[in-house]
């Protein structure tokens, strides 16, 4: 497996941090607390990435297709990747994440089919075939966010019902006056 280091800084607002300051706070927390809110922080986020195997590619050079003179009715330098979901050694919750994809390269069976033909050698099409594979995997290592539905608040509500009423107000002036 892969180690990545996120980064992550934030820069809240900064403020005046002397010694009169420093006499007010008391406890541990509340200087860590203080020194967050005023300074640079740092976050760093461990995530690691499953590596694929190479014994569980298969790969095929197939001739490319497309416009290209001579050279590409004669060489296959284009590269067919084909990758087993279910038969792979990837942990079982990113295969089930894998396989609720909706992609077009993966199909009912479970198995991803990827044909690289970009660059004109076939080890750039392999490599770019194993790249583009590796960014489907990356895509569903992390579980996706739980959406949780909020109301808007009353003020919001109110201003909605308030700009409601004076478009009325405003659309009724626009007809006919009735004697």
């Amino acid at each position: 497996m892969q180690t990545v280091s996120l980064k992550r800084l934030a820069r809240p607002k900064r403020a005046a941090f002397g010694s009169h300051d420093r006499e007010c706070v008391s406890s541990v927390s509340n200087l860590a607390l203080e020194f967050m809110s005023n300074h640079l922080f740092e976050w760093n986020i461990m995530i690691r990435f499953p590596a694929i195997h190479e014994n569980e590619i298969e790969l095929s050079a197939v001739r490319a297709q497309g416009a290209g003179g001579q050279n590409v009715n004669k060489v296959s330098s284009a590269i067919h990747l084909r990758f087993d979901i279910r038969a792979s050694s990837l942990p079982d919750p990113v295969k089930q994440r894998l396989l609720n994809l909706h992609d077009h390269r993966i199909t009912r069976d479970g198995v991803v089919i990827i044909k690289a033909q970009s660059y004109r050698t076939q080890e750039q099409n392999r490599e770019d075939a194993v790249h583009r594979l590796q960014q489907l995997v990356d895509s569903v290592v992390l579980p996706p966010r739980v959406r949780r539905a909020t109301k808007p608040s009353l003020s919001a509500r109110l201003k909605r019902l308030n700009e409601k009423a004076s478009r009325s107000r405003i659309k009724s002036m626009r007809s006919r006056i009735s004697d």
